[in-house]
């Protein structure tokens, strides 16, 4: 008699779902730039403090 065991290595299997890049519109730019100046500015604040 044939039994299917059970597997926990189906779960890593490839999956063949493809991802489909969705293009940024221009409010999400200037957000993501917001949002990269105020971590330099932050950065360089700490670092003045720490290093001085």
């Amino acid at each position: 008699m044939l039994s299917k065991s059970f597997s926990i290595f189906h779960v890593f299997a490839r999956q063949n779902k493809e991802k489909t890049s969705r293009v940024l519109t221009k409010k999400e730019w200037v957000n993501a730039d917001r949002i990269v100046l105020l971590f330099l500015l932050l950065a360089t604040i700490v670092g003045a403090i720490i290093f001085s």
